[in-house]
């Protein structure tokens, strides 16, 4: 990304859209028409200095963004997404473009600190039985073992060296989704998901890293498999196997017991207990049936004793830079052109400087 003499008129669509706005709203916020906002996202005229000011302190980014060049903003065919059939074009911009930015970020953070390098195994899969296989792979992959539950899952991805973000305001419909990057992004949509949710989140898109690099996801096909192996990789098949009571009628003591012990849903348990024809089709449908009536479709028992898990990566590499200086964290957001309102709606924090005793490190070390 490099600055160029003239203004770009991609980097203007790109900060509109990262906010969610359309042509007519930021012209009304302007003053202006959106003829001629038109005009200057597609280079047919050029912007006057107040207009870039103008421009620069309504979008929360520097002056200077508006005369970057984005070498490769983020693609459709890169994103996994959830829901993508009913998910509204305009929904889909503001991820694309906040990706985009959030994408520019990292790769200056990445320049300023060793972060975890990027290690998601490709791993090719077409059966049922090939995505066991994926996720018994990772889960040696990463030293894991396939014996015990995942103590925190959202550490296993940052640190095979993903950044797990939050994109607030974004839609009910895109639970989340991952952005195959040089270092891929994983982006919620729901600030507080229960703990159950986030780490099947969490494992979903980590099977999309690993099984389906440069393939179109968001079709039926795609999202099966991933759940697959989200439920594969957090219940591994033999020691799930052995846990998981035989009766004749649904032990649910039991089965929220093993939620406890394996921080899986309920309704993920008896979904692994049906894939793996540890219970029969009825049985799972009355289970399914059970949790509605109970009034746990969304919400389960335990949920609330179950602490959801946090992402640190990037808050830890913030952390590194504040205690390099007062500047040295703003110094990465300018060197994209990102000020403070824009850099809260790609990270959820300001840029303000919180001074903290450091070691003058420059590794961005996680928890194994």
């Amino acid at each position: 990304m490099g600055m160029g003499e003239t203004f770009a008129g991609e980097q203007l669509r790109l900060a509109r859209l990262a906010h969610g706005f359309t042509l007519d709203q930021l012209g009304q916020k302007l003053g202006t028409t959106r003829q001629y906002l038109h005009q200057l996202e597609t280079g047919a005229k050029a912007a006057p200095p107040d207009t870039v000011e103008l421009l620069a302190d309504t979008l929360g980014v520097t002056q200077r963004f508006f005369f970057y060049r984005s070498r490769s903003p983020v693609q459709l065919e890169q994103c996994h997404f959830r829901k993508q059939a009913t998910t509204p074009v305009s929904i889909t911009s503001q991820v694309l473009a906040r990706g985009t930015l959030l994408d520019m970020l990292v790769e200056r953070l990445d320049s300023a600190l060793k972060l975890p390098p990027v290690d998601f195994p490709q791993i090719q899969v077409e059966t049922a039985d090939d995505i066991e296989d994926a996720a018994e792979m990772c889960r040696r992959h990463w030293n894991l073992g396939l014996s015990g539950p995942i103590t925190n899952m959202m550490r296993v991805v940052e640190n095979a060296g993903a950044v797990v973000g939050y994109f607030s305001g974004i839609s009910e419909r895109v639970d989340a989704l991952s952005i195959d990057r040089r270092r891929p992004l994983i982006i919620r949509s729901d600030a507080k998901p229960t703990a159950c949710r986030l780490r099947f989140d969490l494992a979903h898109e980590c099977g999309h890293l690993v099984m389906h690099r440069g393939v179109h996801t968001g079709c039926r096909d795609t999202e099966t498999q991933a759940h697959r192996f989200a439920s594969a990789f957090l219940l591994p098949r033999t020691a799930f196997a052995r846990e998981f009571p035989r009766s004749n009628h649904l032990n649910w003591q039991a089965i929220f017991a093993i939620k406890a012990r394996w921080k899986v849903s309920a309704r993920a348990i008896i979904r692994r207990a049906y894939d793996l024809r540890l219970i029969t089709a009825d049985k799972y449908r009355t289970g399914n049936i059970h949790l509605n009536k109970t009034g746990q479709s969304k919400v389960e028992q335990l949920d609330d004793q179950i602490a959801a898990e946090q992402p640190e990566l990037l808050e830890t590499a913030f952390r590194i830079l504040e205690q390099r200086g007062s500047r040295a964290l703003r110094e990465v957001a300018d060197g994209v052109g990102i000020s403070d309102p824009m850099f809260e709606i790609l990270v959820g924090r300001t840029l303000t400087f919180s001074r903290t005793d450091g070691q003058g490190t420059n590794v961005v070390r996680l928890f194994n």
